[in-house]
């Protein structure tokens, strides 16, 4: 049987650690456990990756893809900024309806590593930033202010935990709603400041 190469060790390991620290949580997992689940070599594991959290950084940047995949879906089936923002909650009620939803992975992964592991902590800070700047650049598309684009963002956040804690999806309609209240009340708020003659020059 021919050796595997680098590209298909990466491959099984990133496939087996993804699903295991997912169930059950990067900490629970060690090498061992992910050699097994790969099907490959301790030596070649170290060999392509060097030591767990950079399997763990991979494992992460692969989840971003994914992330941003999700977004991306969502954002593409609204038409106005306003659609496309509640499009948002849409896909992560969808998202939720998984057999094995355990929440956001970042999250979940800060939660264990953050205080311990900087460079983990860095990764996870700025997907969220990331996608913080994602929803306010719809918000300022929209005409509404960066307070709204971070009570969004902040929304969307937590229906993950919540979902993952609650083992339901009613997290996400709930956070859709108050999305909708939360836009309406800023789009009408500056729509009625430019209209309103007393205020400004």
């Amino acid at each position: 049987m021919p050796a595997l190469t680098d590209d298909e060790v990466r491959r099984r390991v990133l496939d087996a650690a993804d699903q295991l620290f997912y169930a059950r949580g990067v900490q629970a997992v060690g090498m061992d456990a992910l050699r097994a689940e790969a099907g490959v070599p301790l030596k070649r594991l170290y060999q392509v990756f060097g030591s767990k959290e950079a399997v763990v950084e991979q494992v992460l940047t692969r989840r971003q893809r994914m992330w941003n995949d999700l977004v991306d879906a969502a954002l593409a089936s609204g038409g106005t900024p306003r659609d496309k923002l509640l499009a948002i909650y849409d896909g992560l009620a969808q998202w939720a309806t998984d057999d094995d939803f355990r929440g956001c992975l970042f999250i979940n992964t800060f939660g264990e590593l953050g205080g311990t592991t900087p460079r983990v902590a860095e990764f996870v800070r700025a997907q969220k930033a990331e996608f913080q700047q994602r929803v306010a650049a719809l918000v300022a598309e929209a005409g509404g202010s960066a307070t709204l684009a971070a009570q969004l963002a902040i929304l969307a956040e937590g229906v993950q935990t919540t979902t993952a804690i609650a083992g339901d999806n009613a997290a996400a309609a709930h956070a859709r709603s108050a999305a909708e209240v939360l836009i309406g009340s800023a789009l009408t708020s500056t729509t009625d400041h430019w209209a309103d003659p007393t205020i400004g020059g």
